[in-house]
């Protein structure tokens, strides 16, 4: 299928709208400094694949903090809040295929694994939210995208086919989750995903820069 087929589309946020995966990545960093403690340099890589509540107990037996992991989970969250308030930008070239696919009257779902008061604190400070019909993220459809309901669920809301709907996703976990289930992949390159290669393997269309998109 090309992408002048498509009937609906449903987008990941972050590292495809939103150029925000490098503030997840140093969140750890940001916590302990703002305790006044000293990161270590591969902290990054040691977090990568705990959870958020695993990173806190991480925090508690290396460093001696006393408070609980689900406090310091919302000493996460307001860090992070203050970058979708603030400061994370859109992915440079997103707006014109958002409004691309507007003029074509494609109607447009988010799927997304974080937290929504976050994300519709950045979508409303861009100015992307507008071009969606709604959102629907992890936590409220109680799975994360490594099972396909967050995005049948979009696709539901859409009312559109399985196999003509397109999903624009950066990480490969979950691009592979749409794909299984037979959505219309594509692609996004981001720096903070490091199998390219795989996630090019996986997709329908594979975009390097959104400028790419025809």
């Amino acid at each position: 299928m090309k992408n002048t087929e498509i009937q609906g589309a449903i987008f990941d946020v972050d590292g495809t709208l939103l150029d925000s995966m490098g503030y997840w990545e140093h969140l750890g960093d940001e916590y302990l400094m703002s305790r006044q403690l000293q990161p270590p340099e591969n902290l990054a890589n040691l977090l990568a694949s705990m959870t958020l509540l695993e990173a806190a107990e991480y925090f508690r037996e290396r460093y001696g903090l006393q408070e609980e992991g689900e406090e310091m989970i919302r000493d996460f969250d307001r860090l992070m809040a203050v970058h979708y308030q603030q400061d994370i930008p859109e992915k440079e070239g997103v707006r014109q295929v958002l409004e691309e696919l507007k003029e074509r009257g494609i109607p447009m779902y988010i799927a997304t694994a974080t937290q929504r008061p976050l994300v519709e604190a950045a979508l409303v400070r861009t100015g992307l939210n507008g071009y969606f019909q709604g959102m629907i993220t992890c936590q409220e459809a109680g799975k994360s995208k490594r099972e396909p309901l967050i995005y049948q669920i979009a696709r539901e809301k859409l009312g559109t086919e399985t196999e003509k709907t397109a999903v624009f996703e950066d990480a490969v976990f979950a691009a592979r989750t749409a794909k299984k289930e037979g959505f219309f992949l594509v692609g996004i390159y981001d720096v903070w995903e490091p199998e390219q290669e795989l996630l090019k393997k996986t997709a329908d269309i594979y975009l390097k820069t959104w400028s790419e998109w025809k």
